[in-house]
């Protein structure tokens, strides 16, 4: 089913992808800045927070030079030399968010892509850190208005590295399942940019911006919603004085029936309360579980003009499916919004999509973030699944969970949402559930596909995401969800 496109007063508007930048090199000279072809460009936007340095990556020499104080002798990381693309090592604006994107979205970079930076302050060098590969399974479906854009590129997952003012990367083609039949290792592919990422501070840092003018023609109620009319609003909205932008007010309004506007979480309910908001048949027993405290889009400080101003809906929800962001695991709570925020602008600046890819993300300890703007009671399209974004939503939990566990908060955190959300549309979450595919890889386009209400990325694509530690527990997730329904 096509999806639905709204906004709440009708403007659509662009926001512009990362343009190169050039910084100072201390390994070798800054490439100029080279232009983002003109297919990929979006209109410019504002950007009251964050940046994004573009820096294209060049063919390397073997064997690649050791970093100042980096051991020598057999436990040296550069004892197998190789050649590939990449940065030598190089000093940057601060970031503290990496990846890697090339031009083409269905080209597949089969190789290995690896980061080291350089702790701000201290002058450290981190060692070697892998970034996956991500291919095309995190994205919006073939023939979607999000993938046909002319905009979306092809990436690898993101790497929170915290406060960093250096890098260096290397790109290899190694895969020998890929290998052509002289030999040779498959091309990387084209336009290899490495994407570093400063999310900019924390809300409570931003001054509030005075709202624009209603435009003419602008609903009267969307434009009342852009300056709250009194200065003293309810509980968790807005504080005295402050005021929203007119995207901020949008996307803060397809909440409005469960918080004030501007508020920065949408507060817990009971699961009698929970109930009245499930959509399902007159005749049929709601089973919603109770919703959860989630913190708003506003809460963890996203950049409402980065994003498509329109909505993108489905008719229903039918499944949920987890994944982790493999951006790593150090960060603390405290850092959630601000990863959130790096990630973020990594969907949209350096992948071109047209928001944050899930619908939610779970930190580790637990708590709960609304994802794709549009309402978290919406059946809002996400560009998490290949093949399977319609009709669903998708969870990542901030972490990577390949060998490390995780947080029994975090998995406890899917119960409880997916109990809340699955239940406004009278799905059991032990139960199974019919979908059929938008083309995925694993399968075919319109193919009929037999998956748990709760299912893992790897389910619906190839793919080892989530990784098999946070696979392992969506059972226990599954059983607490039901729980929490009553069933």
């Amino acid at each position: 089913m096509r999806a639905l496109l709204a906004t709440s007063i009708g403007v659509t508007c662009a926001a512009a992808l990362t343009l190169p930048l050039a910084v100072p090199g201390s390994a070798v000279p800054a490439p100029a800045p080279e232009p983002v072809p003109a297919t990929a460009a979006r209109a410019p936007a504002a950007e009251p927070q964050g940046s994004t340095q573009s820096l294209r990556l060049r063919p390397l020499a073997e064997p690649e030079p050791r970093a100042s104080g980096e051991p020598t002798g057999p436990t040296s990381s550069h004892s197998a030399p190789t050649a590939g693309q990449g940065l030598l090592q190089r000093d940057s604006h601060r970031f503290s968010l990496v990846g890697v994107v090339w031009d083409d979205a269905d080209a597949e970079l089969h190789g290995t892509v690896q980061v080291r930076t350089r702790a701000t302050g201290t002058g450290r060098w981190s060692g070697w850190q892998d970034l996956e590969t991500h291919n095309t399974d995190h994205a919006a479906d073939a023939g979607s208005a999000e993938r046909e854009s002319g905009r979306v590129r092809g990436a690898t997952a993101p790497l929170w590295v915290g406060d960093s003012d250096g890098v260096e990367v290397r790109v290899r083609s190694d895969d020998t399942s890929s290998r052509d039949r002289s030999g040779a290792a498959a091309p990387l592919p084209a336009g290899l940019r490495a994407e570093l990422v400063d999310p900019g501070d924390d809300p409570e840092q931003q001054p509030a911006t005075a709202a624009p003018a209603p435009a003419p023609g602008t609903a009267t109620a969307a434009s009342a919603a852009v300056t709250p009319a009194s200065a003293s609003p309810r509980p968790g909205g807005l504080p005295a004085g402050a005021s929203l932008g007119r995207a901020a007010a949008e996307s803060s309004a397809a909440n409005a029936d469960l918080a004030p506007l501007g508020a920065t979480e949408i507060p817990a309910l009971s699961t009698a309360e929970s109930e009245e908001q499930a959509v399902v048949a007159a005749s049929a027993k709601p089973h919603a579980g109770p919703r959860p405290g989630i913190i708003t889009r506003k809460g963890w400080g996203a950049d409402e003009s980065l994003r498509e101003r329109a909505f993108a809906y489905t008719s229903t929800v039918k499944a949920a499916f987890v994944h982790h962001s493999a951006t790593g695991n150090n960060y603390t709570c405290a850092q959630a919004p601000s990863v959130l925020r790096g990630i973020y602008r990594y969907h949209v600046k350096s992948s071109g999509w047209r928001d944050f890819g899930y619908n939610f993300a779970i930190d580790k300890c637990g708590n709960i973030y609304e994802g794709r703007a549009g309402g978290v009671t919406k059946a809002v399209l996400g560009a998490h699944t290949l093949g399977f974004n319609t009709n669903t939503m998708g969870i990542a939990v901030l972490g990577t969970f390949d060998s490390a566990k995780p947080s029994a908060a975090a998995v406890k955190a899917i119960g409880k949402l997916t109990a809340w959300k699955l239940g406004l549309f009278g799905r059991n979450p032990k139960g199974k559930v019919t979908l059929v595919s938008g083309g995925s890889g694993k399968y075919a386009k319109g193919a009929r596909v037999k998956l748990n209400v709760i299912s893992g990325h790897r389910d619906g694509f190839a793919t080892e995401c989530p990784g098999i530690r946070l696979y392992n527990k969506l059972g226990t997730a599954r059983t607490t969800a039901a729980k929490l329904q009553g069933r």
